[in-house]
């Protein structure tokens, strides 16, 4: 496999900011579904693919998830395009038959629901993170967010799925004249250790 373009790796990391504000461009249904298809490719372990997505496109679904956001988040994520729940099904091994058929996986997970637990918010963090850079990959902005009542969401948008939110991401197209500055990242030796 080779590396990707400078211009890639620019548009996925270096060029790329949280947004301070969105424009008013509308992002397209078969955009997200594209996203959604990019993501569902990159790895889990045991391709266990335990997140969930809930796309907030329309307003009064965003307005439903007002009274569960903290009351710094409120604009950026009222005012994005879209905003993603990622969420996870605690009940993911369920598809693991389908998924893995090669292995009977299932009741490791049924039969220890610690390590279910475990496992399903550790691989949706790590496909919340796909999203992201599947987003930047296809044009779109991202802002992702925690700053909210997971208990209250779920409430809100789940219930009858059972799911448990993880985070936010709020997606769109950023006004590009108003782009905030990096803030400082940490140095490799600050970060990281060669053993």
């Amino acid at each position: 496999m080779s590396s990707l373009p400078e211009e890639s790796l620019r548009q996925l990391f270096e060029d790329a900011r949280t947004p301070k504000f969105w424009s008013d461009k509308e992002v397209e249904p078969a955009l997200l579904i594209q996203l959604y298809n990019l993501v569902k490719l990159a790895p889990t372990s045991g391709n266990c693919q335990p997140a969930r997505f809930a796309f907030l496109t329309h307003v009064v679904s965003k307005e439903k998830l007002r009274s569960a956001l903290s009351g710094g988040n409120v604009d950026n994520a009222l005012n994005a395009p879209v905003v993603v729940i990622v969420a996870h099904d605690p009940l993911f091994y369920e598809e693991l038959p389908k998924l893995y058929p090669q292995t009977e996986l299932r009741s490791w997970y049924a039969e220890d629901i610690p390590f279910a637990e475990e496992t399903a918010f550790r691989n949706s963090t790590l496909q919340g993170g796909y999203l992201i850079l599947a987003a930047r990959a296809l044009g779109l902005d991202v802002w992702p967010m925690s700053g909210f009542d997971n208990s209250m969401v779920d409430t809100l948008f789940f219930e009858d799925q059972g799911w448990h939110s993880n985070f936010l991401i709020c997606l769109g197209y950023a006004k590009k004249d108003q782009q905030s500055e990096r803030l400082p990242r940490l140095e490799f030796q600050d970060a990281c250790l060669m053993l």
